[in-house]
């Protein structure tokens, strides 16, 4: 997998992109030619959503297309309703051929619907809804969501002996994360039945305030040994909850951008779920180029996750230094 991740990166972000406005765009000197696609993703400004952002704009760049990134402004806010507007702004002053949207929720999904009514092929990414149930939607790509909630029990139950009582956090209630934790769930009481999990809290995206609800968690619940998170900011989440209420605790979050890796490194946290972060967002550019030149496409391209611990942190600190993250 790190090898596909390297051809993704050998030249991302050598590209200037200027960010204004909640806009992010290749060059003027790289737009001369091929299709314009436009990247629609609320909360633009979180790590994680960065780092797909950037595995989009280098394979636009190498398929030689006009790429923008609008969204949000924000770290911490997901605000779908002050996303759209920007896209609409967007394709007020450009003609799109294509349009990847971010769909995570189903508060987006009208947007979608009327992409596709008015005639744009739509690529949503880092989800998977089953063909047909989202208006306008042409074609997905993302992890195996299943997949990483198992991948995740697997290494947390070994871990821990197939023995305690885990803390389940999710950013919020929304079809990746939902699934995930559900198959979180599963694959610990088939493999390892003696383990408990607690009630999912949401834990939100706010970082202090995240924090503090994990530390309320773990002082309501004295027996609790390890925490899994489904969201980005979870390893943070959870590793100063344990710090800060001197508990340790076997923790696997999501994600692998550098504060998560430091984390690993550090002990403080045990493993992350390599989630294809780039890989989907580059496969993204690819779908909406092909549908752009009218190419019949798969609609589901799932790709796999697994969790990355201490001895595996060195590709992706070799990755995360190219993509000048």
């Amino acid at each position: 997998m790190t090898e596909r991740f390297s051809s993704l990166l050998k030249s991302a972000l050598l590209a200037t992109v200027a960010v204004t406005a909640g806009l992010a765009a290749l060059p003027e000197a790289s737009l001369a030619a091929g299709k314009n696609v436009l990247w629609v993703q609320p909360m633009r400004d979180h790590p994680v959503h960065r780092l797909m952002q950037a595995g989009f704009l280098e394979k636009c760049k190498e398929l030689g297309n006009t790429c923008e990134v609008v969204g949000n402004p924000s770290s911490t806010n997901y605000d779908v309703s002050a996303s759209i507007p920007l896209a609409e702004a967007a394709m007020a002053r450009t003609k799109f051929d294509a349009i990847a949207v971010y769909g995570p929720g189903p508060e987006i999904f009208p947007f979608i619907g009327k992409l596709g009514k008015e005639g744009f092929p739509v690529v949503t990414w880092h989800v998977l809804p089953p063909e047909g149930s989202v208006a306008g939607l042409k074609a997905a790509v993302g992890e195996d969501i299943p997949s990483a909630g198992q991948s995740a029990a697997i290494s947390m139950g070994e871990k821990l002996g197939g023995k305690g009582v885990i803390a389940l956090t999710q950013g919020s209630s929304n079809d990746t994360e939902n699934v995930m934790a559900d198959s979180f769930r599963k694959t610990m009481a088939e493999r390892f039945p003696e383990v408990k999990i607690l009630d999912t809290q949401m834990e939100g995206f706010e970082p202090s305030s995240a924090e503090a609800k994990a530390v309320a968690l773990l002082q309501g619940n004295p027996d609790v040994v390890a925490a899994f998170s489904t969201t980005g900011n979870g390893a943070q989440t959870w590793s100063g909850a344990s710090r800060k209420a001197d508990r340790p605790l076997v923790i696997i979050g999501m994600d692998y951008i550098r504060q998560n890796l430091d984390l690993v490194k550090s002990g403080a946290v045990y493993g992350v779920v390599a989630q294809p972060l780039y890989e989907e967002s580059a496969k993204t550019a690819e779908l909406a180029n092909d549908l752009a030149e009218g190419k019949e496409v798969p609609y589901l391209n799932p790709l796999p996750a697994g969790v990355i611990t201490a001895g595996d942190l060195d590709p992706y600190y070799a990755m995360l230094d190219r993509a000048g993250q």
